[in-house]
């Protein structure tokens, strides 16, 4: 029985950690708030190929979350990260790497591209 309580307890603590840790290098914004910004950033879609395909952000460059390691060279450090995905998971991955690389300036859509209802191509 106690051997549970400190596996809970390390679990609550680690989720917790990992919480607080994306909210101070992610910045999570609002549809409206995400529009306000995007056009000014670098807008990047994380999705894999096919999804972009089917439907993305007018604007968005495609760098799936599986190749982001490898095209780092492609973003400016200078300039805000707009982040999104299908529901924002992969988005707060590539975010941690993107702060891990050095950027500061890291932003996602709340929700992702499923919650988007501006333009898409």
């Amino acid at each position: 029985m106690e051997f549970l309580v400190i596996a809970l307890v390390l679990i609550i603590g680690f989720g917790l950690f990992r919480y607080f840790r994306q909210r101070n290098i992610l910045n999570t914004l609002t549809e409206e708030q995400f529009r306000e910004g995007y056009r000014k950033a670098q807008l990047i879609d994380v999705r894999e190929p096919q999804e972009f395909k089917r439907g993305h952000i007018l604007g968005a460059r495609n760098i799936p979350m599986t190749q982001m390691r490898h095209r780092l060279i492609e973003l400016r450090k200078d300039k805000p990260v707009y982040l999104y995905c299908q529901s924002g998971s992969r988005s707060t991955r590539a975010a941690q790497l993107l702060h891990k690389k050095g950027y500061q300036d890291i932003n996602q859509l709340k929700g992702g591209f499923k919650k988007w209802s501006g333009k898409i191509k």
